[in-house]
């Protein structure tokens, strides 16, 4: 077991011969996602939940900005049995944002604005709990578009001097009308104007409850239910919802759990960095 990956100890309780190691592509730290890979017919449960594999055996899993919890994973034989692991994340050092400039209205919003924002929590979460049984998350991942990078997952955000939650996604500045690209294949399953905070946002849909989100457009490309491919345009960079300027904010979901994308873009070079249980 590499312990540059891991920082921390893992413990192992086998049940059974009968299950073959598990092996974790990744970095096991706050704000990333892992590829692991189980024996094909293999039953996966992280944290009490059934996670969906492929047939060959490979499955997702992510920690949140935030996690600290002792992490649980076990596998089941198709003839009972099975292996169970205990691991915790390493933390991970997130930096400050100090954003001035923001319309004062974004910050602090009024009564009539509260009702706009749980709308669009209530919009965003309901298709961040979707868990589609399709694979396509294993296309591998591109960076929807080039620009400098104007705000980090996780980064604390001080906005006109006022605290506000961390970032959840990574902030990529460019010119405004900027094509925008489907970071892999999948399914679009929002396209909403006019969010409160959000603007123009895209989620689109890669399998296993995987989703990345395009927010602050200017224009969007695509519809609710269209089919992507990864580079086709889903539509120009904008200053749309709350921004100081042109960008892209693009985040990554899965099952719900919030995390760093840039880690979607260290998928495609991540069997350097695996490790077998």
């Amino acid at each position: 077991m590499n312990s540059k990956f891991l920082f921390l100890i893992f413990s192992m309780a086998c049940l059974s011969s009968s299950v073959d190691a598990v092996e974790l592509c990744g970095k096991v730290k706050q704000g990333e996602i892992l590829i692991g890979k189980a024996a094909p017919g293999e039953q996966v449960i992280f944290n009490d939940s059934k996670i969906l594999t492929t047939a060959d055996g490979s499955f997702l899993l992510a920690f949140g900005r935030d996690e600290v919890n002792t992490q649980q994973l076990q596998v089941s034989g198709e003839l009972g049995g099975g292996s169970k692991y205990q691991f915790a994340v390493a933390p991970t050092s997130w930096d400050i944002q100090n954003i001035k400039g923001v319309p004062p209205r974004k910050v602090t919003p009024s009564d009539e604005d509260l009702e706009a924002i749980e709308l669009e929590r209530k919009v965003v979460r309901a298709v961040l709990k979707e868990v589609a049984d399709n694979s396509a998350w294993q296309k591998g991942f591109i960076r929807p578009v080039e620009g400098r990078i104007s705000g980090n997952f996780g980064g604390q955000r001080i906005m006109n001097n006022i605290p506000k939650n961390p970032h959840q996604g990574m902030d990529i500045a460019a010119k405004e009308g900027t094509p925008v690209k489907a970071a892999s294949d999948g399914n679009v399953v929002l396209a909403y104007p006019n969010l409160f905070y959000s603007g123009n946002v895209v989620v689109i849909d890669h399998g296993f409850g995987l989703q990345t989100i395009y927010a602050h457009l200017q224009e969007m490309k695509v519809k609710r239910g269209d089919k992507v491919k990864q580079g086709d345009i889903i539509g120009l960079v904008g200053k749309t919802g709350r921004v100081t300027g042109p960008h892209l904010h693009w985040g990554a979901s899965l099952r719900n759990v919030r995390f760093n994308p840039q880690s979607l873009l260290d998928m495609n070079t991540k069997q350097q960095n695996c490790f077998t249980l």
